[in-house]
């Protein structure tokens, strides 16, 4: 297992007023956000993204993830939280020849997913993945299982080594100081779960996650 910053210059692209988030009603805005609809990808910017979507920002993810894991043609790859697909859709053009297969609990996510990408997913529950034990070479979720209570978040990693063939990489909401922590506080909507690195890394020894993982912080 190795900690991977990968995910850094992507999500420092975007500003945040956290003072803001927190005095516009965040309570209110979580309970429309966590049903992960329209509001949440495409509504306004206090439920979530305030429009999702693509615009290139994970091709560089995508490179860097197949010259981590040595992604060749007849690979199969996973993306556990694959939103619109726009992942998938970049690591297709990475890695011609790739297979791809991606799972969200949302339906909206999936409905509008890159025409693409659109005949590889579908709507699943990260606790439950449709697949079989060991289907493939490499699992990702980027962004997703922060959003699951302790409980659900154990089953997910659970199922995660289960359908993958060792090689996985997450990225996790995670903070190593008090700002990052009030900052994290003050900005998520959906997050369930969020450690230090080190807590990240003791509940993955716990249940038996054997990939890689990055956090995101908010500095």
């Amino acid at each position: 297992m190795a900690y991977l910053d990968l995910i850094a210059r992507i999500h420092g692209a975007t500003k945040r007023d956290y003072a803001a988030r927190v005095f516009e009603g965040k309570a209110e805005a979580a309970a429309v956000s966590k049903q992960f609809g329209f509001d949440y990808f495409d509504g306004d910017r206090r439920y979530g993204y305030g429009g999702y979507v693509y615009d290139g920002r994970w091709q560089a993810l995508a490179r860097d993830l197949a010259d981590r894991y040595g992604l060749a043609a007849g690979q199969r790859v996973l993306d556990v939280g694959s939103a619109k697909g726009f992942l998938l859709h970049d690591l297709l053009d990475a890695v011609p020849g790739i297979e791809v297969a991606g799972v969200d609990v949302s339906e909206y996510a999936i409905e509008n997913t890159m025409e693409a990408v659109r005949p590889f997913v579908r709507v699943a529950d990260a606790t439950e993945l449709p697949f079989p034990d060991d289907s493939f070479d490499l699992v990702l979720s980027i962004n997703t299982l922060h959003n699951l209570r302790l409980p659900e978040l154990e089953l997910a990693l659970r199922e995660i080594e289960r359908v993958g063939k060792g090689s996985a990489y997450l990225v996790l909401d995670g903070y190593r100081d008090e700002r990052e922590k009030l900052n994290l506080m003050s900005w998520q909507i959906t997050c369930e779960c969020f450690y230090t690195p080190d807590e990240w890394q003791w509940i993955f020894d716990r249940v038996g996650y054997r990939g890689d993982f990055g956090c995101i912080y908010y500095g």
